[in-house]
């Protein structure tokens, strides 16, 4: 059985910073690509990041490029989601979603999901 769970997210003044972990396991981790994926309340949700499942490649939404890094640490089983310059634009429940395919990249097919950590970005 697969599973994923986040952590990390809190209460953060603007152009504060902060690190989301997310661990995925019953599959082989480094098999699969994986993404980060946030919504805030009445909005649709929207994929913040991708990274394939070797970390070579990488996606990021226009809205957080050049202030969050997607990275992945194979051998922990781990994803991150380093966050830096943050705004009250920010502020959403953070998912991590977990590729349905071995060895794909991104955009991913998205399979498993986590329940989520919140993050909240004060003015």
């Amino acid at each position: 059985q697969v599973q994923v769970v986040e952590s990390g997210g809190g209460l953060v003044q603007a152009g504060g910073s902060l690190r989301l972990s997310c661990t995925a396991s019953g599959l082989t981790f480094a098999d699969y690509a994986m993404g980060w994926f946030r919504q805030a309340p009445g909005k649709e949700r929207e994929e913040v990041s991708c990274i394939n499942w070797s970390g070579g490649s990488t996606y990021y939404a226009d809205s957080v490029k050049g202030r969050f890094t997607i990275s992945r640490a194979n051998a922990k089983n781990t994803l991150y989601l380093q966050m830096n310059s943050l705004k009250p634009e920010d502020t959403a429940m953070y998912y991590c979603a977990v590729d349905l395919r071995r060895g794909g990249g991104c955009p991913g097919w998205w399979r498993y999901w986590g329940q989520g950590t919140q993050v909240t970005v004060s003015s």
